[in-house]
């Protein structure tokens, strides 16, 4: 499989990543539409939300965790996150990301 995300999460890729841990990674988005944009992703490769399941259940909870952590991490009182799911949701890259954008 021949993914940017997983690239970038395996530094095959170099990105601007702004916070890691074992399982998640930020990094900023290279078109941002907000003074802070970052993109959220689980290292474990998911397509989309459409392929979420029950086994996902706790990751996906200690992703949006994850998110508002970084949300605070950045000064963001105030802040909008979201979720493209498939092409004619607007998703251009196959691997689940959540957008989180602010302007702290």
């Amino acid at each position: 499989m021949d993914c940017l995300f997983c690239n970038i999460a395996t530094k095959k890729v170099s990105s601007e990543i702004v916070t890691e841990d074992e399982d998640f990674l930020a990094f900023r988005d290279i078109y941002p539409k907000a003074r802070i944009h970052l993109l959220v992703i689980p290292k474990r490769h998911i397509e989309s939300l459409k392929d979420i399941g029950g086994r996902d259940s706790d990751l996906i909870g200690r992703l949006m965790l994850k998110v508002a952590e970084i949300a605070r991490e950045q000064g963001l009182e105030g802040y909008k996150v979201g979720i493209n799911v498939g092409k004619k949701g607007g998703q251009e890259v196959d691997h689940l990301h959540i957008h989180l954008l602010g302007n702290a």
